[in-house]
């Protein structure tokens, strides 16, 4: 029997009563968001007066054709790249109109990042890289290195992985330090920007399951991708098209990977016009 679902057309900007009375709490809110780009002396308008709230504790994907815009308002919504116009509030804070120092320290303090390329220190020890960047947030050294124990036994990377140095890391071990290193600070939000697009089928099962069981913890996660078996870890999955956001599917919080969820999330897709 095929997965039951719900998808909606976005239309206008979302109900605020509807929200409250149903007990949401939503950790990222953009209002009319909008990004243009000047290219030979024409004005590219990437991304179109978008209205989106994201729940915390949710598992946000998403989805969209290349040149979407996808990446575009990823980066928008976690203060990484500024938008032409709107506003952006993550955790209750308008980062919107910050400076550059400003957004540098709040995306310190209440944003992890997971991309493609992970980007460690290649003088540093898997554990230093770790540890740098926790530390860097003003926490008792003591509460850093308790957080970052617990964060490596969960993706199981023993003392020994610990010492060695990025250059000696599989591709699937350099994500999962990747993992540890965006949730050390404990942040409202985890943005990821196709995690998993250059792992094999077996190191991106690897990584899907440790953000999933991340995501059961209650930690919110706001993730790119363009593929339907990963969009599947998700419980709400956003379809952008030329810069608008033309729908949604909402899914049961995901358990274990299944041919119905699978067949679900295309089915959205194929409606959307992937």
């Amino acid at each position: 029997m095929a997965m039951s679902s719900t998808t909606a057309t976005v239309s206008s900007t979302p109900d605020d009563a509807a929200r409250a009375a149903a007990g949401t709490d939503p950790v990222i809110t953009a209002r009319l968001l909008s990004k243009t780009f000047s290219h030979g002396g024409t004005q590219q308008h990437v991304l179109k007066n978008i209205d989106l709230d994201i729940d915390r504790g949710s598992f946000t994907v998403i989805m969209g054709p290349s040149g979407s815009g996808k990446s575009t308002l990823l980066y928008a919504l976690s203060g990484m790249d500024r938008p032409t116009l709107g506003t952006v509030t993550v955790d209750g804070t308008e980062i919107s109109g910050r400076s550059e120092d400003q957004l540098a320290r709040f995306r310190r303090d209440h944003c992890g990042f997971v991309f493609q390329q992970i980007h460690l220190l290649d003088s540093l020890s898997v554990r230093d890289n770790v540890l740098t960047v926790g530390l860097l947030t003003g926490r008792p050294r003591r509460e850093i290195l308790a957080r970052a124990d617990e964060l490596f036994d969960m993706v199981g990377l023993g003392p020994r992985d610990q010492r060695k140095f990025p250059s000696m890391l599989s591709g699937g071990e350099a994500q999962r330090v990747g993992i540890v290193r965006s949730l050390i600070a404990s942040p409202a939000v985890v943005f990821a920007d196709e995690p998993t697009g250059q792992l094999n089928s077996e190191y991106s099962r690897v990584v899907l399951d440790l953000l999933s069981r991340v995501h059961h913890g209650g930690q919110s996660i706001v993730m790119v991708t363009h593929d339907p078996r990963t969009a599947a870890r998700a419980d709400r999955i956003w379809y952008l098209r030329d810069g608008s956001l033309r729908g949604h599917l909402d899914l049961p919080r995901f358990e274990m990977e299944s041919e119905d969820r699978l067949a679900t999330v295309n089915d959205f897709l194929a409606e959307m016009g992937w």
